[in-house]
C-alpha cells in the first residue's frame, strides 16, 4: 500500500503528533508499505530523512516551537502527485491539511484524519486569541472530519465528543501505541547518579511540553507542595521544554524547594527511558490531550499516575488500581493524590506498579498500526460508493472564516488601541 502522511508538524520536533507521526510510519514500513511523509522544514533536519518531503516554512511561529508551512512550491506538488498514494492520511485540518484534502480530491483516493489535538485550547498561540476564534477553531475542525472519509479518534473521550459536535464520518478509537519494551529497560540508578538524586528520595515526575496548554503551573503549584510535605526525602522530575519553564521554576523558588526540583529539558531515547524509570510516581495535569501516549510510557516504565480527569487521561488511569485519578481541578486534591501513592505501604506500592506495567503493556505500537492499516483498507473499500464535495467549497469555507477571523482581530486591536489611549490620557481614571 502507498501510504502519503500529511503533518504540520515533526521530527526533529519533539511532540505528541509527531511522535505519532513518526510511530506509525517505522511500523507501517515494517509491515512492507511504501509510505512518504510530507512535513515542514525544521531549523534542523531529523537524524533520518529518507521518504521525508519538506514544504518550506516559517520556523517559531509566535514564540512557539510550531512551524507554519509557506506555499508548496510546484516541484513538491508534481512529487505528492507521481506518488500516487492509494490513502491520504492528514493529521491536521489547516495549513498542509489543506493540502492533504485538495491533493485527495484531485486524485481521487480516499482521506483519513486523525483528530489528535483539541484546537480550540490552543489558540493562545495565534494573534487575537478570542472567543470567536475558539469557536472557529472548533468549526473548523469538525467540518474537517465531515470532509474526510475516515476519522481517528486517539481514545473513546474523543470519539464522543466529536459525536457532539455533529461530525459524521465514520470514527474508529485508535490510539498511537508506544514500544512497551524500550521503557521497562531504562536505568534508574545510572539516571539519579547523574543528576545526584538519592535512591532513598520518592521522586514525582512529569514528561511533556511546558506549556500553558498543559497545565504545568498547576503542574508546579502541586508537585512543590508535595515536596514540602518531606523536603529531605521528596524530589520532582520536570523533563521537557517549553514557554511555561520559566515560570514554573519561578513557582517552586517561591515555595522554597526550587533545589528539590529538578529541570532536565526535553530528551529522547536512552535517556528518557532512564528519567521514567527514575520515577515513583508520574503527575500528568494537561486537560488538552486527545489520548495518554506519556501517562502509557510511565506506566510502561512501572509508573502510577496521578492524572487530573480528562480526555486521554480518563482511559488509562484506573483511580487506586494503576494510580490516581483527580476529579478536582485545584492543587490541594491533587498534591492528596501524590501524598496518597508516596504514603502507601511497599506491598501496595508494588501491586499499583504491577497494574501500571500491565496497563502501558497493553497500548502496544503493533496492535494501533495494525488497527489503522485495517481502517485504510476499509476507507478504501468504501470510497467508491463515497459521495464527495468539490473542494472548492471547502476554500470559500476557509475564506469565510479568515475574514471573521479578520473583523475580529481589528476590533481586538481597536479595543486596545482605546485603552492604551485612555491610560495614556493625563485626566485618565478621574
Amino acid at each position: 500500500m502507498r501510504i502519503l502522511m500529511v503533518t504540520n508538524t515533526y521530527r526533529p520536533h519533539i511532540g505528541g503528533v509527531a511522535n505519532s507521526v513518526h510511530t506509525f510510519t517505522g511500523k507501517f514500513r515494517d509491515a512492507g508499505h511504501d509510505v512518504r511523509v510530507v512535513a515542514p522544514e525544521f531549523d534542523a533536519p531529523s537524524d533520518d530523512e529518507s521518504g521525508i518531503i519538506r514544504v518550506p516554512a516559517l520556523q517559531n511561529f509566535n514564540g512557539s516551537d510550531f512551524s507554519v508551512c509557506l506555499v508548496i512550491p510546484p516541484s513538491i506538488s508534481r512529487d505528492l502527485k507521481e506518488f500516487n498514494a492509494d490513502i491520504i492520511h492528514s493529521h491536521h485540518p489547516f495549513l498542509l491539511g489543506d493540502t492533504a484534502l485538495r491533493l485527495a480530491g484531485q486524485t481521487g483516493v480516499p482521506l483519513v484524519f486523525t483528530y489528535h489535538t483539541m484546537y480550540e485550547l490552543y489558540t493562545h498561540y495565534v494573534p487575537a486569541d478570542s472567543e470567536p476564534l475558539r469557536r472557529f477553531a472548533k468549526a473548523l475542525a469538525a467540518t474537517y472530519c465531515n470532509w474526510s472519509d475516515h476519522v481517528i479518534a486517539p481514545s473513546e473521550s474523543i470519539r464522543r465528543i466529536l459525536r457532539e459536535r455533529d461530525v459524521t464520518t465514520p470514527i474508529t478509537v485508535a490510539p498511537t501505541g508506544i514500544d512497551p519494551d524500550r521503557f521497562a529497560d531504562g536505568n534508574r540508578a545510572d539516571f539519579r547518579s547523574q543528576h545526584r538524586i538519592p535512591e532513598s528520595c520518592f521522586m514525582a515526575g512529569h514528561v511533556g511540553r511546558l506549556a500553558p496548554e498543559k497545565n504545568g503551573l498547576f503542574l508546579a503549584d502541586a508537585l512543590a507542595a508535595f515536596i514540602r510535605e518531606d523536603p529531605e526525602t521528596r524530589r520532582a522530575l520536570i523533563v521537557g521544554s517549553g514557554p511555561s519553564k520559566d515560570e514554573m521554576q519561578t513557582r517552586f523558588e517561591k515555595q522554597g524547594v526550587a533545589e528539590q526540583a529538578v529541570f532536565t529539558g526535553s530528551l529522547t531515547g536512552q535517556a528518557l527511558a532512564d528519567a521514567y524509570k527514575a520515577m515513583d510516581v508520574f503527575a500528568f495535569a494537561s486537560k488538552s490531550e486527545t489520548q495518554g501516549m506519556v501517562i502509557a510510557e510511565a506506566m510502561a516504565a512501572g509508573n502510577p499516575v496521578v492524572a487530573l480527569d480528562a480526555p486521554g487521561a480518563r482511559e488509562m488511569v484506573k483511580d487506586r488500581h494503576n494510580g490516581r485519578l483527580v476529579m478536582q481541578e485545584n492543587a490541594v486534591s491533587f498534591t492528596a493524590a501524590l501524598n496518597w501513592v508516596a504514603e502507601q505501604p511497599g506491598r501496595v506500592q508494588k501491586t499499583l506498579r504491577k497494574h501500571a506495567v500491565e496497563s502501558g503493556q497493553s497500548v502496544s505500537a503493533e496492535r494501533s498500526a495494525e488497527r489503522v492499516l485495517a481502517i485504510y483498507k476499509q476507507a478504501i473499500q468504501a470510497y467508491p460508493n463515497a459521495v464527495k464535495p468539490e473542494t472548492g467549497a471547502w476554500d470559500t469555507l476557509l475564506a469565510k472564516i479568515k475574514q471573521e477571523w479578520e473583523i475580529w482581530s481589528g476590533k481586538w486591536t481597536a479595543i486596545e488601541a482605546a485603552l492604551e489611549t485612555d491610560e495614556a490620557r493625563p485626566d485618565a481614571g478621574v
